[in-house]
């Protein structure tokens, strides 16, 4: 029987390819000069227990003066690829090995493969292989594939989450040259897969949700390891950026899950989170998935209360802003819709609650789209970048769309090959 993880889009492409001189139709405007990179599960022998968990490839695009220089597509060779190594074996935990099959970002001059349940790889633009980094030995946890930059400071917040023992949950900071300089344990009481967290200017608020690690499960290899618990409380600790060694406060929720936060901001006296939340996740199987839709959590710090309200529904996922934004208020944020016959981006105005929609049409499924700066003004104009699958073809454009007007397809950079589903990715500018 054929497994949906590995059917169709899902599918891993089988070769590393290098194309230069892409076709485009459209114009690629002149000041994207850069690469968008897009991680994604690729398993070389088409064969995992779960999406999740298929060895991590990096699909490149390079642009330049106006033209698509080249495509290209790497595995990232952590020692679980080239190696077979396991996260746990023999000799214990071996924070080297894993997929890294998550997130790129770029911080202090690094461009990083991401992956909640290992070190980071560094790998280049060119999608080289460099190694894993650990911070010059600092780290000693896995990192999560949504780390944080604040674009005030340039520190990168992240944290990483354990399994087996306490303390199941460490907080991170790396100052703006790269120089890991907090980690502190968080008391939670049970092993929960805490994928995302939330970043603001005086804040970071983690997501400690019903989803948590089963043993029984792990050893028997029935997928990923984690289901719904009826009897753990959901609830956000509030953590203040200018004491990370301080205490955390714990406001409690109405049970969900959330695997991704669109923003997060102050207000006098509260935090607002804006996040794509599940009413419950993997209560029997880690198969099923329910819909995601954006909704507003307001966090009242004087009442110790929170305030739960959907913004839109949509289903919904892959939610981004303008990260030149992360922690303070955006006005608008997008997400990707795919499946029930609907393949779109949708633009949110967070003030209004508004939402307008950009429709690929039957069959052309987009996946995450980056944004990506049209000028240095944060939050002015700008473009959104998605991998777009056409069934009909059996291949994928690099689509690029006026942020401020999704009716507008600004470019299409036709590709030689498919870009399997996949997770998520940067643009990373020239400057």
């Amino acid at each position: 029987m054929a497994v949906p993880h590995l059917t169709g889009n899902y599918a891993p492409v089988t070769e590393e390819v290098t194309t230069v001189d892409l076709a485009v139709t459209g114009s690629i405007p002149d000041e994207l000069s850069g690469w968008y990179l897009r991680n994604g599960p690729n398993p070389p022998a088409a064969d995992s227990i779960h999406w999740f968990a298929g060895d991590g490839m990096v699909h490149g695009v390079r642009l330049e003066n106006g033209k698509a220089v080249s495509y290209r597509n790497r595995w990232v060779r952590t020692t679980t690829f080239t190696d077979g190594a396991a996260t746990y074996g023999p000799q214990g935990r071996d924070l080297t090995a894993g997929v890294a099959n998550t997130h790129v970002i770029r911080h202090a001059g690094r461009t990083l493969a991401l992956v909640e349940s290992s070190f980071p790889y560094e790998i280049t633009c060119e999608l080289d292989t460099l190694g894993p980094h650990d911070f010059d030995g600092k780290l000693t946890t896995a990192m999560t594939a949504h780390p944080k930059t604040c674009p005030t400071t340039g520190e990168l917040h992240f944290f990483g989450y354990e399994v087996i023992e306490a303390p199941y949950l460490t907080y991170h900071r790396a100052d703006a040259a790269g120089n890991l300089v907090v980690s502190r344990p968080i008391d939670v009481p049970a092993a929960t897969m805490q994928h995302d967290f939330n970043l603001t200017a005086e804040h970071v608020v983690f997501m400690d949700l019903p989803v948590c690690f089963d043993m029984q499960i792990a050893m028997n290899g029935g997928g990923m390891p984690f289901r719904w618990r009826d009897d753990y409380q959901a609830r956000l600790g509030v953590l203040r950026r200018d004491d990370p060694y301080g205490a955390v406060r714990w406001f409690a929720i109405d049970p969900c899950y959330v695997f991704h936060s669109l923003n997060a901001y102050d207000e006098p006296g509260r935090i607002v989170l804006e996040v794509m939340r599940y009413p419950e996740m993997w209560r029997t199987n880690s198969s099923e998935i329910d819909d995601a839709t954006l909704w507003r959590w307001t966090i009242d710090l004087a009442a110790g209360t929170v305030e739960e309200r959907q913004i839109d529904d949509r289903p919904a996922e892959f939610p981004r802003i303008d990260e030149r934004l992360t922690g303070l208020r955006a006005d608008f944020g997008h997400a990707t819709v795919s499946g029930n016959g609907t393949n779109a981006l949708v633009r949110y105005d967070l003030r209004t609650g508004a939402a307008a929609a950009h429709e690929f049409g039957h069959g052309r499924i987009p996946s995450e789209a980056a944004f990506a700066p049209a000028d240095e003004n944060p939050g002015g104009a700008g473009y959104l970048m998605t991998y777009v699958y056409d069934a009909s073809t059996d291949r994928s454009d690099l689509v690029i769309l006026d942020a401020d007007d999704l009716t507008t397809q600004v470019a299409a950079i036709h590709l030689p090959q498919r870009v399997p589903f996949g997770f998520h990715g940067s643009w990373l500018a020239d400057h």
